[in-house]
């Protein structure tokens, strides 16, 4: 019996020193370097667990069996339950740190409403490690409801180079992106860009910004042809440009043919380079750029004849078709187009229109422009105005600008209009005052009116007057008759001289 309780005591005693050793080991298992190299923490946290577990599982044995006291067992079961904390806080540090998001594609096309929007794909890429799977238990009910297979309450926009959200919705929320199932998330465009930065929010705050270069729609075999200056207002005789923006959305075709359809053959008209003088005849896109520019040159003839018609819009449309297609459409310059048969087609093109406007030319013809008068007389002089150009002529006005205090008087002062080819005479009246002094002196006369709504301005004409000072007439008979006296004086003198 003796023998029987010694061996009781002593195995009590070397239970309790392992005890000590396990617990001592537990306490002592961090590592510095875990919060670096947080996958094999999460190793050294899962076998301590599992060591801490067995050990409980044993002290539990025993304590059921009255072997140990109540405080080794609660020492045994308070390890475990650190070990058990430990091994959860080294799996969730992973869990996060592991959470990535990846954009599987981005895809920019132009939609029929004619806005551009972006396709976005992404994927939830942090389904974690084989190593990562194999240490973690997907059973516990803790670490199920974990899902590290799941990145919850993503928030995505779309940025440009100055950080501006440039997406339409402003921020899209994508509230479970799992593992192997990629989402797609739609925007519009609010600015026209080819390459954008993807801005990313999501899980405990984790954030990433990645800047890609939009892909076509490989679906999709045309070029979008868009033009700002689409619609243009153009004198008679006056050459318009139209810039041209290509885009090409196709994964087909890269070389495409550009043409212009509905113009009039009164029209002349070629597409160019935007830095030169080159004409364009088809457009090559490359993988480097998918987006080209052109300017679109139209001159309008000098008269309006025949489908010309001066204040009535003439659209027309460019077109951008692929290379190969060109033969299948034989009578494509020669026809008139719809929208509805552009459409049928399936080509890309840009509607423009331009608008034939006339300009007024006011001309101005003067008979006479110099006037020789004695002090006290009237300067009267006529202009006559004409119309030489290709639009009314409205509220002609003429204004003179006499020396110091002339007196003038200008019939009438205003044309109310003056049609093509029109002409009016005018009647200005000059008094210069009872002082004037002899001489030379300039009135200039200025006219003006509108054409169109805009300010013509006539050839100012410059009238030169001459003053003379009044002469005395009984002085100057009186002095003829003295002069014709002392001449037949000398003749009847000379003829006496002679008879002798």
């Amino acid at each position: 019996m003796p023998r029987t309780f010694a061996k009781a005591v002593l195995g009590a005693l070397l239970l309790i020193l392992v005890t000590a050793s396990v617990t001592s080991a537990q306490y002592n298992s961090f590592n510095q370097r875990d919060d670096q190299y947080r996958l094999l923490g999460l190793r050294r946290a899962k076998e301590a667990y599992e060591v801490a577990r067995a050990e409980y599982e044993r002290q539990q044995v025993l304590f059921d069996k009255r072997l140990i006291t109540q405080v080794e067992y609660d020492r045994a079961k308070n390890v475990y339950a650190d070990a058990e904390v430990n091994y959860q806080q080294s799996l969730l540090a992973v869990v996060f740190e592991d959470q990535y998001i990846s954009v599987v594609s981005a895809v920019k096309y132009h939609a029929e409403d004619g806005t551009k929007r972006v396709k976005l794909t992404l994927a939830n890429a942090s389904g974690g490690t084989e190593e990562f799977q194999n240490l973690i238990d997907f059973n516990d009910e803790l670490f199920r409801s974990l899902q590290p297979d799941m990145i919850h309450n993503v928030y995505v926009s779309l940025l440009n180079d100055d950080n501006a959200i440039i997406s339409q919705p402003y921020e899209c929320k994508i509230s479970e992106l799992r593992y192997g199932s990629p989402q797609t998330v739609e925007f519009k465009l609010l600015q026209d860009v080819d390459a954008v930065s993807v801005f990313l929010i999501y899980g405990n705050g984790s954030q990433r910004t990645m800047k890609i270069f939009l892909q076509k729609d490989a679906t999709v075999n045309k070029v979008a042809v868009q033009s700002e200056q689409f619609s243009q207002e153009v004198e008679i005789g006056k050459t318009a440009n139209y810039d041209l923006r290509l885009e090409l959305y196709s994964g087909v075709n890269n070389t495409f043919a550009l043409e212009v359809v509905n113009l009039p053959k009164e029209i002349s008209r070629f597409i160019k380079n935007p830095t030169g003088n080159v004409r364009l005849r088809q457009v090559k896109f490359t993988e480097s750029s998918r987006t080209k520019r052109a300017v679109l040159q139209i001159t309008l003839p000098d008269r309006a004849a025949g489908p010309v018609i001066m204040d009535e819009s003439i659209p027309f449309y460019v077109l951008a078709l692929p290379t190969e297609r060109m033969g299948e459409i034989p009578d494509l310059a020669t026809r008139q187009w719809t929208e509805d048969e552009l459409d049928k087609l399936d080509i890309g093109y840009v509607r423009l229109e331009i608008l034939p406007r006339g300009k007024g030319e006011l001309a101005v013809r003067a008979p006479q422009l110099f006037h020789s008068v004695m002090v006290g007389d009237t300067v009267e002089f006529s202009l006559d105005l004409t119309n030489e150009g290709s639009h009314r002529l409205d509220y002609v006005e003429i204004k003179a600008d006499p020396p110091l205090n002339w007196t003038k008087e200008i019939v009438p002062t205003t044309v109310s209009k003056l049609d093509i080819g029109e002409e009016s005479r005018v009647t200005l009246r000059f008094v210069p005052p009872e002082d004037v002094s002899v001489g030379k002196y300039e009135i200039r006369v200025f006219t003006s009116a509108l054409s169109n709504g805009q300010p013509i301005s006539g050839t100012d004409k410059i009238a030169t007057i001459e003053i003379r000072e009044s002469t005395n007439i009984a002085g100057t008979a009186l002095l003829v008759l003295f002069i014709v006296g002392v001449i037949g004086t000398i003749v009847a003198y000379g003829i006496r001289l002679t008879r002798k």
